[in-house]
């Protein structure tokens, strides 16, 4: 997929490799990467990836009175411009300089071979470049693979909440990582929702 317009939309490198923004034409190459790679839906969803599942990405936004500021979908390319993972990432969500990763996916083929930490690190280090003073996730209990990268990513959990993804009832895990010289303190300060609910009475 890789054109002068996808060129000019390059977001950050990571060795070899290169995030850009993805866009209305890079639909195609999304909808292929979801589909080559469907373990992620099949143990979230319940379901292979549906036909529109690339737009579906694109299009998402926070539910109404959830403030953000900007969503980005990126797609991160090898040398030949075969997409090999892929990110969206919402900035300023809840509270501002909280970055949220609400979909991080590196190809079936490459897992165990450390491509998905490297594509990470490069990513936390962008956020953090930006602005970012924590990256906060869901993961969902259960999905172990992605629980031990995220813990391994420095990521600790705040609390627990009951989710319905696709046909699936799932629990879920929110996990917060403080960058530079923040702290979960300060976190639960910046977003009292994300306190544990215990503490609230």
């Amino acid at each position: 997929m890789t054109s002068p317009n996808s060129l000019s939309r390059r977001v950050f490198a990571a060795d070899a490799y290169e995030a850009v923004e993805l866009a209305e034409e890079d639909l195609p190459a999304l909808q292929a990467f979801f589909d080559g790679n469907p373990e992620y839906f099949l143990a979230v969803t319940g379901a292979p990836p549906r036909p529109d599942e690339a737009k579906q990405e694109l299009d998402s936004r926070p539910p109404p009175g959830l403030p953000y500021d900007k969503v980005y979908v990126l797609g991160f390319l090898d040398s030949s411009g075969q997409m090999v993972g892929m990110a969206s990432v919402l900035t300023d969500l809840l509270a501002p300089r909280v970055w949220h990763i609400s979909l991080f996916i590196v190809a079936t083929a490459l897992h165990g071979t450390g491509m998905a930490g490297l594509l990470y690190g490069r990513l936390e280090s962008w956020a953090k470049e930006q602005g970012a003073s924590w990256l906060r996730l869901d993961v969902v209990v259960g999905n172990l693979k992605a629980e031990r990268f995220w813990e391994k990513a420095g990521y600790s959990e705040v609390q627990r909440l009951p989710a319905q993804i696709g046909s699936m009832s799932h629990t879920v895990r929110v996990m917060v990582k403080p960058l530079g010289n923040s702290n979960i303190d300060e976190y639960l300060r910046e977003v009292p929702r994300d306190r544990p609910k215990q503490s609230l009475a």
